[in-house]
């Protein structure tokens, strides 16, 4: 062959090579360039993993640190119960009298500064009450601080990088949401295919399992009642995407699952390891159970899951054990499980099924999984004959909970996968309530409403539709103007106040991080449309990538989170008032409202690196 020729031939070549748009895994034509997927599969708990997942970002918008300046109370110590827990409050007034103490906790994910000192994970009061004091700037947990003097990494973590379980590098942090309460703990995925649990100031139960070497973890979801956590993989020897299916069993905190000598009466949760079935969230066992295949998708970036299930519908209904779990008293289950069978007393105590929604940002995708198949195994196992079959737990294969390979009727199914046309930046989907919704932004500023109707079945009380057909997945309606590159979907805890219906299926907050902005979509009454009726932007936000709406519960608060990456924060905003109602008072009245016609800035907290995902619940 001549030089020319070859020449000719070499430059053919690499005008019909695949090639990747700057940054990302997917040719022009979104398939899966190899030496892009795995490269990036190693680099997301990095700066550039963020990038490819996050970006762009405010700064390349110009849009940092361009909103106004927002009112910020000052922050005072309180010296109770002791003057050697620093605990600063903004509202209200001091009282001997503690009242109905409540936090808020929150688990925080973030790219380290320095990786060998930090582990990436931080533990945070989001909001607390006590002492007529309401404190609305994120900041340590007074009981954290009383510990060990006050350090940002979680502690749980740090056990796992003492035992050389992980070194750090998170990927996911996840938690279930609802009502205040529940979710005690959450769960954080590593970079090195570990996933653990993180612990709050109450739940400290220290479990973990790890994929194998191949599989890489690039999100993490928990169903209603903590029962199982969904984690996203790349599979980087196959070259295809998975979900992992994760069994959960909560226990009272700092229980060995195999000493129930010392097991105790945890805020009435079962005296038993039961996983896969309703709990109050602070983990201490988990087995992975195998692996749902996602046909056409490769590279899932995020995961969100409901069953529908309210957590109060898990409590005794009536009687003088109204409102305690039916957990403890229902121990053992090989005495008690007629009780959940058909026609029971608590036939209606746990969730029948759930949907899990799954985005590719690259291969511009979402796949919808029914859980059914795997609820209704673990239920009929538990709550039958067949729970002699479930006293022997472990991690062997044909050890409690089976895995698929050994009874494969349990795995989960795709329902169907849809082409968006566009990139998907976040996922969410409501909680519980009479219209069950997904809802999927993508990088132009647009909020997909897909209706979930039938496969979200809560307790299955409303057996309309038993099993629903594949039509029923479809997208009803578009909100626009949420602003462009909305990087983090949140459940909206508070708002509107309407006990007939879940106020996280009436509101969805959006995090804008090309707009730099929050802004607070609500739904119309059939879930199919909405609008923005809220929007904070704040002169001190340089890179907002995250938020979390905080509980209410006893004393109110509505407190918002948003993560500042590149500003290397964390930063509390108040948009509603604090009621107290026991204990608390304002100048003039219970009520105190903010201070400003949105939002007063409730104060930040600076972290030892960029923090990208949050969450946060009530903890008991």
């Amino acid at each position: 062959m001549t030089q020319r020729g070859s020449l000719l031939l070499s430059v053919a070549a690499a005008t019909l090579a695949p090639t990747a748009a700057s940054g990302d895994i997917v040719d022009s034509a979104l398939n899966i360039i190899p030496a892009q997927y795995t490269a990036m599969a190693a680099q997301l708990s990095k700066d550039g993993g963020i990038a490819y997942r996050y970006g762009p970002d405010a700064i390349s918008y110009g849009t940092a640190n361009t909103g106004p300046v927002l009112h910020k109370r000052a922050d005072i110590r309180l010296n109770a119960p002791a003057p050697s827990y620093p605990f600063w409050w903004q509202v209200g007034q001091p009282s001997g009298d503690p009242g109905s103490y409540s936090s808020n906790q929150g688990s925080i994910a973030f790219v380290a500064d320095d990786p060998a000192q930090r582990v990436g994970v931080a533990d945070i009061q989001v909001s607390n009450y006590m002492h007529g004091v309401f404190a609305q700037s994120p900041q340590l947990s007074w009981t954290r601080a009383a510990v060990d003097g006050g350090g940002i990494d979680s502690i749980t973590v740090m056990g796992y990088r003492e035992q050389g379980i992980v070194s750090g590098d998170p990927v996911a942090v996840g938690r279930c949401t609802g009502r205040p309460g529940f979710c005690a703990q959450g769960l954080v995925a590593f970079q090195n295919g570990v996933i653990g649990t993180v612990g709050s100031n109450t739940a400290q139960n220290r479990a973990t399992v790890k994929l194998p070497a191949n599989k890489v973890p690039t999100a993490i979801a928990m169903t209603n009642n903590s029962e199982f956590a969904l984690v996203t993989v790349w599979d980087t020897r196959a070259l295809k995407g998975q979900v992992a299916v994760i069994a959960l069993a909560g226990l009272c905190d700092g229980c060995d699952p195999n000493d129930a000598s010392r097991w105790y009466n945890y805020w009435e949760e079962w005296m038993g390891v039961y996983p896969g079935l309703p709990n109050m969230g602070d983990i201490a066992f988990m087995k992975i159970l195998g692996y749902v295949d996602l046909p056409g998708m490769a590279a899932p970036t995020e995961i969100a899951v409901t069953t529908g299930m309210d957590q109060f519908k898990s409590l005794f209904q009536g009687g003088s054990t109204a409102g305690q779990f039916v957990g403890r008293v229902n121990s053992p289950l090989t005495s008690h499980w007629r009780k959940f069978a058909s026609g029971g007393a608590h036939e209606y105590n746990y969730a029948k099924g759930g949907v899990a929604v799954v985005i590719s940002k690259s291969e511009q995708k979402a796949a919808f999984i029914d859980l059914k198949p795997l609820f209704s195994y673990f239920n009929g196992m538990y709550f039958s004959p067949n729970v002699s079959q479930t006293t022997r737990f472990g991690q062997a294969a044909n050890q409690w909970p089976f895995t698929f390979d050994v009874q494969a009727s349990q795995k989960p199914t795709v329902i169907k996968t849809v082409s968006l046309g566009a990139r998907p930046t976040a996922v969410r989907t409501s909680v519980f309530g009479p219209t069950p919704r997904a809802w999927i932004a993508t990088q132009d500023g647009t909020l997909r409403i897909f209706s979930l109707d039938g496969f979200a079945p809560g307790d299955g009380w409303n057996t309309a539709t038993v099993n629903p057909p594949a039509s029923h997945i479809a997208e009803v309606g578009r909100v626009t103007g949420i602003g462009r590159n909305p990087t983090s979907l949140a459940s909206s805890k508070g708002e509107p106040a309407d006990d007939s219906i879940d106020s996280s299926n009436q509101q969805v907050i959006v995090a804008s991080r090309g707009d730099n902005k929050i802004n607070w979509v609500r739904f119309a009454p059939n879930g199919n449309s909405g609008k923005v009726v809220r929007t904070i932007q704040h002169k001190e936000m340089k890179d907002l990538i995250a938020v979390e709406d905080g509980d209410n519960f006893a004393n109110i608060g509505y407190v918002l989170s948003a993560l500042d990456y590149a500003g290397k924060a964390v930063r509390n905003y108040r948009y509603g008032p604090v009621i107290f109602r026991d204990g608390g008072t304002c100048p003039t009245a219970t009520s105190c409202p903010i201070n400003g016609t949105v939002a007063e800035y409730g104060g930040a907290m600076a972290l030892p690196g960029k923090p990208f995902q949050m969450n946060s619940a009530n903890v008991p």
